[in-house]
């Protein structure tokens, strides 16, 4: 009876040959199978004890990613290029036992989850384990005629898409950390004893990254918060690397124009080891003295149009690393300066931003595709793997998938983070030097050349006069040819920048933009904020109020009340005398003093706008000074001579004046790395 129950609840047994001696059921493989899998749930339901065998086990089929074993083989690299990838082999483990290519021929054609591995049965899923049979015995036969890494790593970054579970990924290098962490482990380092300066906390763990995935063979996006100090991380990984003592070729520094200076100046102040070349101007080297000159060089300093213009020059030599700061720069693939960035042969690169990617897809396969090229396919293989689900269907499958393959190349730290804030002062003043453009330096020589014929027949008053108007002159020209001029000029020509100050400004602004933040633009010229507000509420998108002794005291309200709410633009531009008293102007966190009143009492009064009672986020100052201009220096003079400081504070420029003709050309010569 219980038999004739038992059969009811499994009628398959009906059909199953029986030993004739016995009641025992004669079960095939097939049927076995089918007994423990459909069988056995049904009949312990109903109160039958099902007892299997010990010596048949239930596993999981498990997919391995191991390194072949090969003589002088090295770790996996993007930068070795992302096809013919031939060093590492797929395998399928079942059970303890990792199977061979018969037994992955056999099991990819088995209709049965009971399978005999090695003299002992198994019993798994049948369809997982076919599936993994084969995907097994096609990657490695693909493995053969070469394995684009980016799909690999796609595969690392997303192992639910393969047909069974990633159980290792051993022997790969800086894979095996991604597959372990979602990231690249990286190295200890300590800060070279040639950087000049002390790295925060945060700064050394930048290097430590840069300096892994430099010896990796790996391109990396940098793309800490503007003001943690990016240079400062770049300049520790060129003196680190010449530290270690082996030979290595020189970096090119791709950059706008504006900061060509800067990174000079940096450069100098923080790594005066490092030989600096900057490759510009007409008579800027060609053929094989650029070569020499290279050669002689750690650092080669261009800009986007250059590399374009001389791309044939500069790609003919082969670098050690290229480095394209403010890489949004080019992120549109199409424009000639992208182009020639992207083709000049390198070692290793790095791209620099302060301007969030992560919610720009576009954006974001831009700048990884400029380091590591290839590794996210083609815009079009992007479109419709990630950006199309995630932008139109908020696939959020596709949001893990698409961080997990790009956050081991790209590092990104906020000045929110709170292992980040804690380090941070309360206000950092930044000079921040920009470079002139050839125009500006054409009316800077000729307002210079002006000043010694009539200096020669000048005396008196009438010499202090003729000094403090040459001294606005200089000043206006530094900002902007149209603020010298006066002729109603655009701020832009032919799409190109006239002022390296104003290109300057419109990339700090727009990433305060980007990262949600707000800004207080000082000028000491009523009419530079005016020629700039047009300009600037359309790059911003909103329109940027200005403040200066013009405005009623209600409007004037207003307008700070419309800011401190965080309405309308990020941005308020004010002179520096009306903006300097009488106003609370917490919502910004940053300040701009994009020209410079050489007045140290004047300049803190504007910037306590926004760094006072009521400000809870760390403020940044940044003070703009034209590199090679008599605003370089003054500003020096300023800064190396306290005496000095306190009595401008009483007399304004006026001190100036008091120099003798020799010491007022030094101070107001145009220098060689002036322009660009």
């Amino acid at each position: 009876g219980e038999l004739a129950r038992a059969l009811a609840v499994y009628p398959p047994l009906k059909r199953v040959a029986q030993d004739e001696s016995s009641l025992d059921f004669l079960l095939t493989t097939p049927e076995a199978e089918a007994l423990f899998l459909e069988g056995a749930p049904g009949l312990t339901k109903a109160g039958y004890e099902v007892l299997l065998p010990a010596s048949i086990a239930t596993v999981r089929p498990a997919l391995r990613l191991v390194g072949r074993e090969q003589p002088g083989r090295t770790a996996l690299t993007v930068q070795a290029g992302l096809a013919e990838i031939k060093d590492f082999a797929w395998q399928l483990a079942v059970g303890d036992s990792v199977l061979t290519a018969s037994e992955l021929a056999t099991l990819a054609n088995s209709a049965s989850g009971l399978v005999e591995v090695r003299g002992k049965w198994v019993r798994a899923d049948r369809r997982t384990l076919a599936n993994a049979a084969r995907f097994v015995a096609e990657q490695r036969s693909a493995a053969e005629s070469g394995t684009d890494l980016s799909e690999l790593l796609g595969m690392i970054a997303d192992p639910t898409a393969l047909p069974a579970p990633l159980a290792a990924v051993d022997g790969l290098g800086w894979l095996d950390s991604v597959y372990r962490g979602g990231s690249i482990a990286p190295a200890e380092v300590t800060a070279p004893a040639t950087l000049k300066a002390r790295l925060r906390d945060y700064q050394l763990r930048g290097l430590e990254w840069l300096v892994t995935l430099w010896r990796s063979g790996i391109g990396a996006v940098l793309a800490d918060d503007m003001g943690l100090g990016k240079t400062i991380q770049v300049l520790a990984l060129l003196c680190h690397e010449r530290e270690a003592g082996e030979p290595v070729r020189p970096t090119l520094l791709v950059c706008p124009m504006s900061v060509v200076g800067n990174w000079v100046a940096e450069a100098h102040r923080f790594a005066p080891g490092l030989r600096v070349h900057v490759h510009h101007g007409s008579d800027r080297p060609t053929g094989e003295e650029f070569g020499a000159v290279a050669a002689e060089s750690d650092v080669v300093v261009t800009t986007f149009a250059l590399a374009a213009r001389d791309w044939e020059l500069i790609a003919g030599h082969h670098w050690g690393r290229v480095v394209v700061d403010e890489a949004q720069h080019i992120k549109n693939v199409n424009t000639a300066a992208a182009k020639a960035v992207r083709s000049i042969p390198a070692a290793h690169r790095i791209a620099l931003t302060g301007t969030p990617v992560e919610n720009r897809l576009e954006d974001l396969r831009a700048v990884i595709d400029l380091v590591n090229p290839g590794l996210l396919g083609s815009a079009r293989t992007f479109r419709n793997r990630f950006a199309l689900p995630i932008e139109r269907e908020q696939d959020q499958a596709a949001v893990r998938r698409l961080n997990t393959l790009t956050s081991p190349f790209i590092l990104r730290r906020e000045k929110t983070d709170p292992a980040i804030a804690p380090e941070l002062p309360e206000k950092a003043e930044f000079t921040v030097r920009a470079s002139l453009t050839p125009e500006q330096a054409g009316l800077y020589q000729a307002v210079l050349d002006e000043l010694v014929r009539e200096l020669r027949e000048s005396q008196g008053m009438g010499r202090r006069g003729l000094v403090l108007a040459s001294l606005t002159r200089l000043k206006q020209i530094c900002n902007h040819p149209a603020h010298y001029l006066g002729d109603g000029s655009p701020l832009l020509r032919r799409g190109q920048h006239r002022s390296g100050k104003v290109e300057l400004l419109a990339d700090i602004l727009t990433t305060v933009a980007d990262e949600g933040e707000r800004a207080l633009v000082f000028t000491q010229y009523a009419e530079f904020a005016r020629m700039l507000q047009p300009w600037l509420s359309g790059l911003l998108g909103a329109e940027v109020p200005v403040l200066d002794g013009a405005v009623p005291r209600t409007e004037r309200d207003a307008m700070v009340a419309r800011f401190q709410s965080g309405d309308g633009a990020p941005a308020l531009v004010a002179t520096v005398k009306s903006g300097g008293t009488g106003l609370n102007l917490t919502a910004a966190n940053h300040v701009i003093h994009v020209d410079r009143w050489w007045n140290p009492a004047v300049e803190n009064q504007a910037t306590d706008r926004a760094f006072r009672i009521g400000q809870t986020r760390a403020v940044q100052v940044r003070k703009f000074v034209c590199a090679g201009t008599l605003e370089e220096r003054i500003d020096g003079v300023i800064a190396a001579k306290r005496e000095l400081s306190s009595m401008t504070v009483r007399t304004g420029e006026a001190w100036l004046t008091e120099l003798n003709n020799d010491e007022l050309y030094e101070l107001v010569a145009l220098r060689d790395e002036a322009v660009v």
